[in-house]
């Protein structure tokens, strides 16, 4: 250090400012598609995007058949809505672990990864919207001496 910083402004000079924003480039598999996993609770899902009319293909099920409740699926396309591309990708996923609840979220999760990585200009949208954050709750372990994770034994006086 032949310099004497005194400064703030000479710090930064010192250091050299490049405060650019990271830049997120395409990410495609060799056949032209966007891979991504999503997770949730104890689901796990695999997605895969490619341009097409908008077909969704959940363990080699129908989206209706897959996933009756409607709740499930607004939950599916939450991302496709919010970026505007409803009916542009077909979308194979499998999934695996937890339940219907969960297994929902995690497909969420990873289309939207898998958006971001096929249209990397979509990330702040879907960031904004919450859908890249992994959502970690999971269940809390039974611990010894309780019925439960938390619940304690009946008590009886007798």
């Amino acid at each position: 250090m032949a310099d004497n910083i005194q400064t703030l402004e000479d710090l930064g000079g010192a250091l050299g400012t490049t405060s650019e924003a990271p830049r997120h480039e395409q990410k495609l598999d060799a056949q032209g598609r966007a891979y991504a996993t999503g997770k949730r609770k104890d689901a796990v899902a695999r997605v895969w995007i490619k341009p097409g009319p908008g077909k969704i293909t959940i363990n080699d099920r129908e989206l209706e058949v897959y996933f009756a409740r409607p709740v499930l699926r607004m939950i599916l396309q939450q991302p496709l809505t919010v970026a505007n591309r409803t009916g542009q990708y077909d979308i194979r996923v499998t999934v695996a672990g937890g339940g219907l609840s969960g297994q929902a979220g995690a497909v969420r999760h990873g289309l939207s990864k898998a958006l971001t990585y096929f249209e990397p200009e979509l990330r702040g949208v879907l960031k904004k919207a919450g859908f890249l954050t992994r959502d970690s709750r999971v269940v809390e372990r039974k611990k010894y001496g309780r019925a439960k994770a938390r619940r304690s034994f009946q008590f009886s006086k007798r």
